[in-house]
């Protein structure tokens, strides 16, 4: 028995939401706000933190780069349709599957330019690694024999979780209960939620980044003293003004012959906290993200660190587990019911990775081959590896 598709396009016609940008949520973020902000969120009102989440990943250079790094890791594997067992119907579910994840359409809701198809979709998917939750509208349609859909991103601030599922908001900061989210017409996605320790850095990075300039600002510069034997009022004495004026553009004075002032020097004598302060923000981020620290990302050594590189592969299969797992059970088992009516799926979807297991080994060969002496071509062995070598400037 065939169940006739049923398209899932409901319209919330009370659903209003501001076109604004969420960077005025950090212009002047503090501790107090930030934690508000993340015990709100652990409670279900995600909205103030989901907003500071974004504007941080779009903003902090560190940040910024690692969220792509997780999300585009993933994002360009090769997806591939398998058959769960060896039979004609199995065939025929591949089939189905691989029809509609090649026909795949991907959009964003707030942004109507991102437009894209698989790949899009699972680095969509993929901000759940941040953000905890990422969300999508599904809308299923029939294309000859084809079963088609198209999947619209939605930015997390427009839900609530107070009862332990997402529910879409009516209007941002919404205090009451959302609309429920029908089942089959939603893609929910769940993993880390890494920016929430993230953020915590962010705040005592960008404080300390911000106190650091100050003191450069009111320290980088030596002021300029000009004494002179001419009166005040005099033309000798508004020419040295100008001239002291002219040299020290920031901190200047002129005295007259007998006057003098003793300096109070705040610049410190030893070394600044500020460098250590910031190095040890960046060091745990990229642990929390990446699984490596800045000596492993940055480093020259390349044999020293290219092990411990490649830990960060057990991340990635991870990654691509979960977005494989929840396409598995949230998409397609959908299309098979929507095509063949209420069976197993005999077929899924899954993510190729690399063959890391023979990395492993001819490094270990490489390494060994190192400590002899015979050490191989820098240049070489990061192509082999995908290794990102360091540039020179």
């Amino acid at each position: 028995m065939r169940y006739s598709l049923r398209i899932m396009n409901a319209k919330l016609s009370n659903l209003v939401m501001p076109r604004r940008t969420s960077a005025g949520a950090i212009r002047n973020l503090k501790p107090e706000t930030l934690a508000r902000a993340l015990e709100a969120f652990e409670s279900g009102r995600l909205g103030a933190a989901a907003r500071i989440f974004e504007a941080i990943a779009a903003r902090d250079d560190l940040i910024s780069g690692l969220f792509l790094k997780r999300r585009k890791c993933v994002a360009r594997l090769d997806g591939e349709v398998v058959e769960i067992e060896d039979s004609k119907v199995a065939k025929e579910h591949a089939r189905v599957l691989r029809d509609f994840y090649s026909s795949i359409e991907a959009e964003n809701f707030s942004d109507a330019n991102e437009r894209g198809g698989l790949r899009l979709l699972i680095a969509q998917m993929m901000n759940a690694v941040g953000m905890k939750y990422a969300a999508h509208k599904v809308q299923y349609r029939r294309d000859g024999s084809s079963i088609c859909a198209k999947f619209t991103h939605y930015p997390l601030w427009m839900f609530e979780n107070t009862s332990g599922k997402l529910r879409l908001l009516e209007r941002e900061g919404q205090l009451s209960e959302g609309v429920e989210l029908n089942e089959g017409e939603w893609l929910i996605t769940t993993s880390d939620g890494l920016m929430l320790p993230s953020s915590v850095a962010y705040i005592f990075k960008h404080l300390t980044l911000r106190d650091w300039l100050i003191y450069c600002e009111r320290n980088g510069m030596p002021g300029v003293k000009a004494k002179t034997d001419a009166y005040p009022g005099s033309e000798q004495w508004d020419a040295a003004c100008k001239a002291a004026s002219d040299f020290g553009a920031e901190f200047h004075a002129v005295f007259s012959q007998g006057t003098d002032i003793e300096a109070i020097d705040l610049s410190s004598r030893g070394a600044l906290p500020y460098p250590q302060l910031v190095e040890r923000m960046d060091r745990m981020l990229c642990a929390l993200w990446r699984g490596g620290d800045l000596a492993t990302i940055g480093g020259e050594s390349a044999l020293g660190s290219t092990s411990q590189w490649y830990e960060s592969s057990l991340i990635e299969e991870d990654d691509a587990e979960n977005i494989a797992q929840t396409l598995n059970m949230q998409v397609d088992k959908t299309v098979i019911r929507l095509a063949f009516g209420e069976v197993k799926p005999l077929a899924k979807f899954v993510l190729r990775l690399p063959d890391y297991e023979t990395h492993l080994s001819e490094l270990s060969v490489i390494e060994r081959l190192a400590k002899i002496g015979l050490k191989p071509d820098p240049l070489k062995l990061a192509k082999r590896f995908g290794f990102p070598l360091k540039e020179e400037h």
